[in-house]
């Protein structure tokens, strides 16, 4: 299961044509869930979402608004419905003072301890906090932009530029080699981590040109028989992991400097350190270990 995929139970309010949420509800009597982000520079790393603590569990707040918490945001947006409740992303300003019972934690290192849906949720959410905060003036004439009420856009008045949230299409591509398969380090990794290979999409590119480049520049190898696998929202910025497999064709490894470190060979049985359950890396790798490459 993809942990980022929208869950059937998320179902975004739709305005007119619109497939989200866009325009609030005018009025809801309960409380509404709150996606709010505070960031304290300029890097996605900085995002850290505000969570309720209890002896229990964490979750995401539950309010009629953030000023019933103590806090007012910079600026939010609506997403839609969860279990008839509206969600709301925000912004926070930085070093707002917290109320007791909550805390800003970093989303990534909230898998697994939050509710898989509002996780999910959650991904969403920073994405739209982003896109918003850089996107406040046009980048053609500088006028300020208005949202549309109908669509998960931004119309700038005076010269009609459109701004959408941002999306940067990536390949993530396991290579084999009838029982081996090729993982490789990259200098940012952690300690001893192995993984498969991945790289952006370039304008011009189709997704299998993409794979068949990457794999070269990377560790200098042809491959074939490139499949699709499944993709993942990964909201670290603001990727779209697209998974593919690939069978070796042909050339020894030859490491890009600066990129990769080191790369091997590896069978099932002596799989280095490996990426956890939240990538759609480890779900191709243990698609690997299960036997479904053919």
């Amino acid at each position: 299961m993809n942990p980022f995929a929208p869950s059937s139970h998320f179902t975004p309010e739709i305005a007119t044509q619109a497939s989200e949420g866009i325009a609030s509800p005018e009025d809801h009597p309960g409380p509404a869930w709150w996606f709010a982000f505070q960031n304290d520079g300029a890097s996605f790393r900085k995002n850290r979402l505000l969570i309720h603590q209890t002896d229990s569990a964490l979750s995401i707040p539950q309010a009629k608004s953030l000023n019933e918490l103590g806090l007012t945001p910079i600026r939010q947006q609506f997403l839609g419905w969860l279990s008839e409740q509206p969600c709301y992303s925000a912004e926070l300003e930085p070093g707002s003072k917290l109320p007791a019972g909550y805390a800003l934690e970093q989303l990534r290192g909230l898998y697994g301890q939050l509710d898989a849906e509002l996780f999910a949720i959650a991904g969403r959410a920073v994405q739209i906090v982003a896109w918003d905060r850089h996107h406040q003036y046009c980048g053609h004439c500088a006028t300020a932009m208005e949202q549309s009420p109908t669509e998960r856009t931004k119309r700038c008045p005076s010269c009609g530029l459109r701004n959408y949230p941002k999306l940067s299409p990536a390949v993530i591509m396991l290579v084999y080699r009838g029982e081996e398969v090729l993982l490789a380090r990259s200098p940012r990794f952690r300690k001893g981590m192995y993984s498969v290979l991945a790289g952006f999409v370039e304008p011009g590119e189709s997704l299998e040109e993409t794979v068949a480049r990457e794999v070269m520049e990377e560790v200098g190898i042809t491959v074939k028989n490139i499949r699709y696998f499944g993709s993942q929202p990964w909201p670290f910025p603001d990727s779209l992991m697209l998974g593919f497999t690939a069978e070796y064709a042909s050339g020894d490894i030859v490491m890009e400097p600066g990129e990769i470190e080191a790369a091997d060979w590896f069978t099932k049985d002596n799989l280095p350190p490996v990426p956890g359950p939240l990538s759609i890396a480890r779900k191709l790798i243990d698609s690997f270990v299960a036997g479904e490459m053919s």
